[in-house]
């Protein structure tokens, strides 16, 4: 291998995983654009009609649920890195391009929330961005450390969290319980098992007209930005930043691992945390998905995120450095390419399938029928990024990224048609 074919193979494998983690996350979040928020948690409160819906559940639970996320975080963290490398000795610099790139990211992130889709990261992805680029150069080892002990501590709040719900609920539930510690239970509950009536406003919402859907979804992002994402998103997407920033420096993105690496990552998310996830999936299950077991059970699964999406980012790894299946891996890559464009366009294609004001199918589908939607914008990335970038430079959104960033527009159509396998 030369030392060419080695740079281009390295940029290539970044732009890989980085298509393959924005299919994935697909998987998880169409239940949430399909279906009442809830049902993202716990599906019997929609969506839920049959084993293929169970199986469904369990096979993402275990292999993608919060897995590609976390796979998606990482390289957003070595993205940092990498881009700042670029802009040595740019017009505006690492500093000014980064925090030019967030300040935008921030704003593409709230028009995405309020008018597409309110499980958004791309808010979370600025805020966190603001705080991680200033370690950029740190050691690598010490990176590794702060990754771990933010998410060690992400995990322990939400367990003290869990044991609290617990222990209030014990004590709401216990012969003799005044009035007002029912009263602080049942307010706290409704964090672990709101009420039906709420999925039901969510499908006449979705259902109904733009305006519907935009309050529907205007009540969702808010209770995500100013509920969730300080005290649950954001740590762990530094946690996670963290890490993904480290993993590039030691060259795993970019194939400067061996293959014996590879592998003991391989083994560790798929003979190690897998199998626990499984069980864990099992447990929750076997409580028949109670609103207190399935939180805390789902709290533990988070030790298996990073772990799993590592593993099979280290799969598509060995693939890419076998030159195997190059062209799904250039299907990939050019998805990668472009994955602001297509995770954007993920949402303007299911709004316009599920609200009302489209096709209407929202709360309409089981968990297993929302496959055939991820199937159909699945197909529909893999065909277009390809030919894309063979006609221009970036994807659309890119483009617009880059352009606002730099406050003047960057070339968009390329001069002449490029060979689809090396727009890849």
């Amino acid at each position: 291998m030369t030392a060419a074919t080695s740079a281009e193979e390295r940029y290539l494998s970044i732009d890989a995983v980085r298509g393959f983690a924005v299919l994935g996350i697909l998987l998880m979040n169409i239940v949430g654009m399909g279906l009442p928020a809830f049902a993202y948690i716990d599906p019997t409160y929609a969506g839920l009609s049959g084993p293929a819906d169970i199986w469904t559940w369990a096979v993402n639970n275990v292999l993608t649920d919060g897995k590609m996320r976390a796979l998606f975080t990482m390289l957003f963290g070595a993205s940092t890195v990498l881009i700042a490398e670029r802009a040595e000795g740019a017009q505006f610099g690492p500093i000014q391009t980064h925090y030019r790139r967030m300040a935008w990211l921030f704003v593409f992130g709230m028009l995405h929330a309020y008018f597409l889709w309110w499980g958004d990261i791309l808010t979370c992805y600025a805020i966190a961005g603001l705080f991680i680029f200033p370690f950029r150069k740190i050691d690598v080892r010490v990176q590794f450390g702060v990754g771990i002990v933010i998410l060690a501590g992400y995990l322990a709040y939400n367990l003290y969290g869990a044991a609290q719900l617990e222990a209030l609920h014990a004590a709401a539930t216990a012969p003799g319980a005044t009035a007002a510690v029912i009263k602080t239970w049942q307010e706290a509950s409704l964090t672990v098992a709101p009420p039906r009536s709420l999925g039901l406003q969510q499908i006449s919402q979705f259902g109904g007209g733009f305006l519907d859907a935009l309050r529907a979804r205007t009540q969702m992002s808010l209770i995500m930005q100013l509920g969730l994402m300080p005290t649950d998103e954001i740590p762990e997407a530094i946690g996670q930043m963290f890490i993904g920033m480290a993993l590039f420096r030691t060259g795993f993105f970019t194939l400067r691992w061996s293959n014996r690496a590879y592998g003991m990552m391989i083994a560790v998310g798929y003979l190690l945390a897998a199998p626990a996830m499984a069980w864990m999936a099992w447990m929750i299950w076997k409580a028949g998905f109670e609103p207190l077991a399935l939180h805390r059970w789902e709290v533990w699964q988070q030790i298996g995120r990073p772990l799993i999406g590592l593993a099979h980012a280290s799969v598509l790894l060995l693939i890419v450095r076998a030159g195997a299946a190059q062209a799904m891996v250039n299907r990939l890559a050019a998805a990668g390419r472009m994955a602001f464009s297509n995770y954007l366009m993920t949402s303007i294609i299911t709004t316009v399938v599920f609200c009302g004001f489209g096709f209407g199918l929202y709360g309409k589908l089981s968990r297993f029928e929302l496959l055939y939607v991820v199937a159909g914008v699945w197909g529909f990335i893999v065909v277009w990024s390809l030919p894309w970038l063979a006609r221009f430079h970036y994807g659309p959104f890119e483009w617009a990224w880059r352009s606002l960033v730099r406050w003047r527009p960057q070339p968009f159509v390329k001069s002449g048609a490029e060979p689809a396998a090396a727009a890849a």
